[in-house]
């Protein structure tokens, strides 16, 4: 395997880094962060080794969902700067060897958007059809609503036309109709519209809602037969527009049902999809201390197309949803990391952050992130994980983990020098605040988390068989270590991690190996003898994790 093999995929061995714009610098004081702030942190993010920004929501917004509420498509929300600071954003990226995604969160706009203003006004609006009505009662359908604490229904009545209009999220977020062409074309312009600005592709919000057709009537769908035909033409127009442009797609599904949303074995639709099987079964096992549930469902992921990839995580800006375990695991992950309700979320999720969530143990947090990043696939990290934030559970839902990013001891933790009374969000307190965890402190401690997180990310973009290959779970005794390799060509790396609070010894066998072959540790000095018939024996402390790299002794690769 050549190194220039990756160059033209580079979605396969990119590390991303998601960040909201209004929360991580605020740069004229106003309480907001904005694009020049963030800015003014790019050769941070450079420096920690980041390849792709993806942007939350900036758009201009209604403010009822945090920025996915959008009025505007074309637009900058003006607190957060211009699409002249959007731009000088993308090109210092660019400059400094980093990417830009955004979201595309097309599934719904605001209700204060024109479009469904000139839709609910009246019957005959030309815009009337770009969402989803009906004129009969709806049934109940207080089993589909995504947020059952704030939704009874996803069907609103309005007053003006004595209609119902459908909603899969909150009532204030009509969804659009895609049946309609006129949506698509709408879609694909505004698309089109930031790809000329510089970006190299979107995250695709809530994917399955955006291509669903319920609610439609039969002469629409007989119009729209095929959803994921329409996946597919997206896939192409930003093949068209840039030919190195992605789409990273929120499918929460099973994996079998996840695979259509690749395209199939041949691809062609989304480029990349978030594991949230993994995601979630990684939970279980850190709660049993038993690698096996997250073994199992490593194994069970669908092969991809050669152009696809998984998109690896430990957090999100969302909760963190444990949706797809069963109840009862479901409940072992609450008593774990979350037992008080007020730490929960709909039932099904968590509103809290990795650190907290571990008790603040720097060992199983270093290797809780070791682990993701030797998994194969894309690692998203989400701002703050690399300094070990925590949330601010006096926040309200999802937002308790879109606090303020921790710069420094000061007041407000640097992100801003207005009264902390007009911060956009209150920073986070108490032994996560920013006192005890920021950057300026860390940047220049060789022992902390974020030194941590910068090594793994440089040791990741240097293998890039992480990216490339598939995974082969290595059968070994011990229940709460998983062993795995990630072989391409002649590449390979042995990943060995101790989910288990006790010191332990891990007999390996590795095929095609003999003595003319060592591991050298990636991580850490040392490495590990491999004896004629390829065993060897790992060492690992309590939470212990190793990156092994394998080489013959006549290689002139470099460890």
């Amino acid at each position: 395997m050549r190194i220039s093999d990756t160059a033209d995929l580079w979605w396969k061995t990119a590390v991303i880094y998601c960040l909201d714009v209004q929360t991580y610098l605020d740069w004229n004081d106003d309480g907001m962060g904005d694009f020049t702030g963030l800015a003014e942190r790019v050769d941070y993010l450079a420096e920690l080794g980041v390849t792709c920004l993806w942007l939350m929501p900036f758009y201009p917004t209604a403010d009822r969902d945090d920025g996915y509420d959008i009025t505007d498509y074309y637009g900058v929300d003006p607190r957060l700067g211009s699409a002249g600071d959007f731009v000088e954003l993308v090109r210092t990226a660019r400059d400094r060897g980093m990417r830009v995604i955004v979201d595309l969160v097309v599934n719904h706009t605001s209700d204060r958007h024109p479009w469904f203003r000139s839709a609910r006004a009246s019957k005959s609006s030309p815009f009337r059809d770009f969402y989803v009505w009906r004129a009969d009662p709806p049934p109940d359908t207080s089993h589909d609503v995504v947020f059952p604490d704030r939704e009874h229904s996803i069907w609103e009545y309005d007053e003006k036309t004595k209609e119902w209009y459908l909603h899969r999220f909150y009532r204030t977020q009509p969804d659009l109709n895609i049946t309609n062409s006129q949506v698509r074309d709408e879609i694909a312009k505004a698309m089109g519209f930031w790809l000329e600005l510089g970006i190299s592709g979107f995250r695709v919000d809530a994917v399955p809602f955006m291509l669903e057709t319920s609610g439609v009537d039969a002469e629409e769908l007989a119009r729209f037969p095929d959803p994921h035909q329409y996946l597919r033409a997206l896939r192409s127009f930003l093949g068209r527009r840039t030919g190195d442009g992605v789409l990273l797609g929120e499918v929460n599904l099973p994996h079998k049902d996840q695979v259509a949303f690749f395209g199939g074995d041949e691809g062609g639709e989304l480029t990349m999809l978030f594991d949230f099987i993994g995601m979630q079964n990684f939970y279980l096992s850190l709660a049993r201390q038993d690698a096996r549930p997250l073994a199992q469902a490593l194994q069970k992921r669908p092969p991809t197309a050669p152009d696809c990839q998984w998109a690896t995580f430990l957090r999100n800006h969302d909760e963190l949803t444990l949706d797809k375990l069963s109840e009862s695991e479901r409940q072992e992950v609450f008593a774990a990391f979350g037992p008080d309700p007020g730490m929960q979320l709909y039932g099904r999720g968590l509103r809290r952050r990795l650190p907290p969530m571990l008790d603040g143990d720097p060992r199983r947090v270093r290797m809780a992130y070791s682990l993701m990043f030797s998994l194969p696939g894309t690692p998203v990290l989400f701002y703050g994980e690399e300094i070990g934030m925590g949330e601010n559970l006096a926040v309200e839902g999802r937002l308790a983990v879109r606090t303020p990013m921790q710069w420094t001891d000061q007041r407000n933790g640097g992100f801003s020098d207005a009264a902390p009374s007009r911060l956009r969000r209150p920073v986070t307190e108490g032994a996560y605040g920013p006192e005890h965890v920021n950057v300026a402190a860390q940047r220049t401690d060789p022992d902390s988390l974020l030194a941590f997180i910068t090594l793994l990310i440089r040791r990741y973009r240097e293998s890039p068989e992480l990216g490339w290959a598939d995974l082969r779970i290595i059968e070994q005794p011990h229940l709460h270590v998983l062993a795995h390799e990630c072989s391409w060509d002649d590449r390979r790396i042995v990943a060995v991690h101790n989910l288990g609070p006790g010191g332990c010894t891990v007999p390996l066998t590795l095929d095609g190996c003999d003595a003319n072959h060592h591991l050298v540790d990636l991580l850490q000095d040392g490495g590990v003898d491999i004896d004629d018939r390829g065993r060897c024996e790992v060492t690992l402390e309590g939470y212990g994790h190793r990156w092994l790299r394998l080489m013959s002794r006549s290689s002139r690769r470099l460890a």
